[in-house]
């Protein structure tokens, strides 16, 4: 849908499709009752553990037999009821892709599938529903949506269901050039696959609060609208990310598709389950990853880090009186110079792959973190206590 969809004309995120369906009947419960009138069955439950991959790469006709079970077409009703999902004016309705948790009923879908608008006023879908491969269509509850990550997770009543969960993965096990399977409802094609490989791991795309995801795959198996919220997965079976935005120019997919990683994914279904949100760590400065002409250009004994530039006015950084140079024109874009360089966080060091944003939005508001500093070719370490990340990023100063 139009209001889902990234700010700029290249990158599209996959907006929520309007596409026909049976008008469905609300139940009082909110997604518990599914309101079959009939009596309790005692749900199945059929794990999908990761195989080894088979010589020669990825087999897709027996990866989707095993698999395509626990990926389901999620339907969103917004204001105006089931009946603008028949094209009627007066609503809006949307449709996207999840996957089944676990047997107790959990899925796992994007922000934007089941939410409209921009934050802080982004507003639920009024009804949510998830349909299976075997035709069952159940009403679902949303427990919570992180819009930083672009993460939703809904749960379902699982009585009387076949549940097929997934495995989710871990980044640190995702290769460039593997090759990887994507399952969804592109255009409102249930159950679709396609297949292509790994194009890289360390990109950096926009969230729903303009924040950036870090880390993120990209992927050039095929990925259009209605695959949001589908997974991304190894040739083993092993969920490796939440297929989310498209960069393209005609609206369609070009070869050039974003899925969110699995580390961030995990993180954001764990506190959602917990406390129904996530609270991400803000450190207020904006900064530059180092390379190795810059680091020589402001005379830093480190092969990475992150050169400050602004700090925030009343922000953490700034009360841990970090230092923020003054943007200098060089090799094609500003550097900021006469400023601290962060080269770790929590002994943890920065790299082109985990960058200052990246280790900082792995924690938590009230976070207490410690900063390796070089200040003047001194090193030092600052203690900093993370503040809560606002809604969107501050507008850069003029």
């Amino acid at each position: 849908m139009s209001r889902a969809r990234r700010r700029g004309a290249a990158l599209a995120v996959f907006a929520a499709l309007a596409l026909g369906m049976a008008a469905c009947n609300s139940d009082d419960e909110g997604g518990e009752d599914q309101g079959s009138g009939q009596a309790k069955e005692v749900r199945t439950v059929e794990v999908v553990q990761p195989q080894g991959a088979p010589r020669g790469g990825l087999n897709a006709s027996a990866l989707y037999d095993r698999v395509s079970p626990g990926v389901v077409t999620v339907l969103s009703i917004f204001e105006g009821g089931a009946a603008s999902l028949l094209g009627e004016d007066g609503g809006e309705g949307g449709q996207g892709s999840g996957f089944v948790l676990d047997g107790a009923g959990y899925i796992a879908t994007n922000a934007h599938v089941v939410t409209t608008g921009d934050p802080p006023d982004r507003e639920r879908a009024k009804e949510v529903y998830v349909e299976f491969s075997d035709g069952n269509r159940v009403k679902a509850r949303i427990i919570g949506e992180d819009p930083n990550a672009d993460v939703a997770l809904l749960k379902i009543d699982p009585s009387g269901l076949s549940l097929t969960p997934l495995k989710l993965g871990r980044s640190r096990d995702i290769t460039v050039g593997e090759p990887v399977a994507a399952i969804g409802s592109p255009f409102g094609e249930r159950q679709s696959l396609s297949i292509g490989v790994i194009s890289a791991i360390d990109r950096a795309i926009e969230s729903l609060t303009r924040f950036q995801i870090g880390n993120s795959i990209q992927t050039d198996a095929a990925i259009n609208p209605g695959n949001s919220g589908g997974p991304l997965l190894s040739a083993a079976g092993a969920v490796l990310g939440i297929n989310s935005q498209i960069k393209s120019t005609s609206g369609g997919g070009e070869g050039v598709g974003f899925a969110i990683p699995v580390d961030t994914v995990r993180r954001s279904l764990r506190e959602l389950r917990e406390k129904g949100r996530v609270d991400y760590g803000y450190l207020g400065v904006e900064s530059v990853t180092l390379w190795p002409q810059a680091a020589e250009r402001l005379k830093v004994d480190a092969d990475n880090g992150a050169a400050l530039g602004e700090i925030q006015s009343g922000s953490p950084a700034a009360d841990a009186d970090l230092k923020g140079g003054k943007p200098e024109e060089f090799q094609g874009g500003q550097l900021p110079v006469g400023g601290d360089v962060i080269v770790a966080v929590d002994g943890r060091r920065l790299t082109r792959r985990d960058d200052l944003a990246d280790l900082v939005s792995t924690h938590s508001a009230g976070d207490e973190i410690e900063l390796e500093v070089i200040r003047d070719g001194d090193r030092r370490t600052v203690e900093v206590t993370l503040g809560k990340r606002p809604d969107s990023p501050p507008d850069p100063q003029p």
